[in-house]
C-alpha cells in the first residue's frame, strides 16, 4: 500500500473511529432513561436530552445520503430537532425517546457502512453543503465537523444526564 492510499484508509479510520465513540457516549448517557425524564428542561436556558438526541439524529439522517445510505427516518420527521430550532418544551411535539435511540442505533450503523465505503476522491470533492458557510467545504471538512457537532452534544446528554438527578455515566 502507497503512502497516499494509506492516509486517507487511515483518515476514514479516524471518523469510524469517532463515530464509534460518539455511538456509545450517548448510548451511556441516555441510559436509564424514561421518556417522561428526557423532556426535563435545564435552567435557566438550552434543551432537554430528548431533543439533543433528536438534534443528533437529524444531523446523521441528513449525512446519511451524502454517505450513500438511506435515512432512518422519513423525511421532515426530524424537523422539530433541526438546527436553531427552539428549545422542546411541548411533550406533544417530543417523538418518544426509545424510538429516537432505536433510529440512532440504526443511523450508527448506516454511518459506519458509509464511512466504510469512502475514497481518497470522494473525501476532496466539494460539499453538498456547509454548515459553517466554508466556500471551500469538502467532503473531508464537512465530515470533520459533523465528527466534532456529534461529540459535542452527545457530552451535553453527560450535563443532561446529572441534572434529571442520575448518577455520571462515564467515569
Amino acid at each position: 500500500m502507497t503512502a497516499t492510499a494509506a492516509a486517507p484508509a487511515s483518515e476514514v479510520a479516524g471518523f469510524r473511529h469517532q463515530a464509534g465513540i460518539v455511538h456509545q457516549v450517548l448510548r451511556m448517557n441516555v441510559e436509564g432513561f424514561t421518556h417522561e425524564e428526557s423532556l426535563i428542561q435545564p435552567s435557566p436556558a438550552g434543551n432537554c436530552l430528548n431533543f439533543v438526541v433528536g438534534h443528533l439524529l437529524w444531523v446523521y439522517n441528513n449525512a446519511l445520503a451524502m454517505l450513500g445510505q438511506e435515512g432512518v427516518m422519513e423525511p421532515g420527521a426530524l424537523d422539530r430537532y433541526a438546527r436553531g430550532a427552539p428549545p422542546l418544551t411541548d411533550p406533544a411535539e417530543a417523538i418518544d425517546l426509545g424510538t429516537l435511540m432505536a433510529a440512532w442505533d440504526t443511523a450508527c450503523e448506516r454511518v459506519d457502512a458509509g464511512l466504510a465505503t469512502l475514497t481518497p476522491e470522494f473525501l476532496d470533492q466539494h460539499a453538498p453543503n456547509s454548515p459553517t458557510n466554508n466556500p471551500d467545504e469538502t467532503n473531508r471538512t464537512l465530515l470533520g465537523t459533523v465528527f466534532f457537532h456529534q461529540a459535542y452534544h452527545s457530552g451535553q446528554a453527560g450535563l443532561l444526564r446529572r441534572i434529571a438527578g442520575k448518577k455520571g455515566a462515564i467515569a
